[in-house]
């Protein structure tokens, strides 16, 4: 009654109109639609609990919410990570070095659904509370290890640290280094938009917005079309045509690309492949999606850290690459 008494005239109007016209169970949510979704910000803002699936998690403060130290492993390389796709850019290339050259590391999972990444252990390596964080036990498990966190500061330094051979990043000389870099870069500020601005609004959010779905939906096939025509060399940049991001070698770029674009290509992230039409409107992605989705490192590195989906995909922890072959024992077995 007091809301009724404080509604504008005009509101009251074509609430009357609306219910006398087609019910009210009709009409709420057009009149909600018109003029409630309309949101005037305050002078200045105050902090609510959010609802959806991370809501309560989030907060506008950094800094350690519990105490609690990560714990230790046996190898120089330790990750603590969740294999979300930032957490496989990772993985993946860890999985590659090892391949390549016997690498290997601890990687330790870091609930984000319960809060690990504001633990003090983690925050003491990332003080912005994102996985992944690589720790780097250079000069001992008993000595303070070299702390890197995001995506991409932790793929170059791996690749400086223990890819002799340039394969996964050219050298200092190399002028492909520098598109390596560019296209990495390229994933680093672009797939925000498409996790979390798309990802959110049409997978998580607890109200569904129209703008804000079509605004994030139409920047994520900008993307989609900036990758396919590299791929497909339709532009004519010297490095263009595949079928790797770079041309004919396969670099962290192209690592850095999939667990983002490669996996949403494949329809398996926010369920938005159809949504999208990822299918038929950019083939060199696709093509470039299959090719890199092939790879035993990336299959691996996808299971690293992971813990939903089918239990032969699952591996929460990793210490050895024997861990991949005990679990397809396992699952042979099941």
């Amino acid at each position: 009654h007091k809301r009724s008494e404080a509604m504008p005239l005009s509101i009251k109007n074509d609430a009357l109109v609306a219910v006398s016209l087609i019910g009210i169970g009709a009409a709420v949510p057009i009149i909600a639609s018109k003029y409630f979704l309309k949101y005037a910000p305050p002078k200045v803002w105050k902090h609510v609990v959010q609802g959806g699936k991370w809501g309560k998690l989030n907060r506008p403060v950094a800094g350690a919410i519990a105490e609690k130290p990560l714990p230790i492993g046996k190898h120089a390389i330790q990750l603590h990570s969740l294999a979300t796709p930032n957490g496989v850019k990772v993985t993946s290339l860890l999985e590659e070095l090892n391949l390549r050259y016997g690498l290997e590391y601890d990687a330790f999972l870091i609930d984000i659904s319960k809060g690990d990444q504001f633990n003090s252990g983690f925050v003491a390596g990332n003080p912005n509370s994102k996985i992944p964080l690589l720790l780097h036990y250079k000069n001992g498990l008993d000595k303070p290890p070299v702390k890197v966190f995001e995506t991409s500061a932790i793929m170059i330094y791996l690749c400086e640290t223990y890819d002799k051979d340039k394969a996964f990043l050219p050298a200092v000389d190399d002028p492909l280094r520098a598109e390596c870099l560019s296209w990495l870069f390229f994933v680093h500020g672009s797939a925000p938009y498409l996790g979390g601005g798309f990802g959110h609004f049409y997978h998580y959010a607890p109200t569904r917005i129209k703008y804000a779905i079509d605004r994030f939906a139409m920047e994520t096939k900008r993307q989609l079309s900036v990758l396919d025509r590299q791929l497909g060399g339709i532009d004519g940049r010297s490095t263009g045509g595949g079928p790797y991001l770079c041309g004919d070698q396969l670099t962290i770029a192209d690592l850095a690309c999939w667990p983002w674009y490669g996996v949403l290509m494949q329809g398996k992230l926010y369920s938005a492949g159809e949504f999208l039409q990822v299918e038929n409107e950019y083939p060199n992605l696709m093509k470039w999606t299959k090719l890199i989705s092939s790879r035993e490192a990336v299959k691996r590195g996808r299971m690293v850290n992971r813990t939903w989906g089918g239990e032969e995909e699952q591996l929460a922890e990793r210490h050895s690459s024997q861990d991949f072959i005990d679990k397809e024992k396992e699952s042979a077995k099941n």
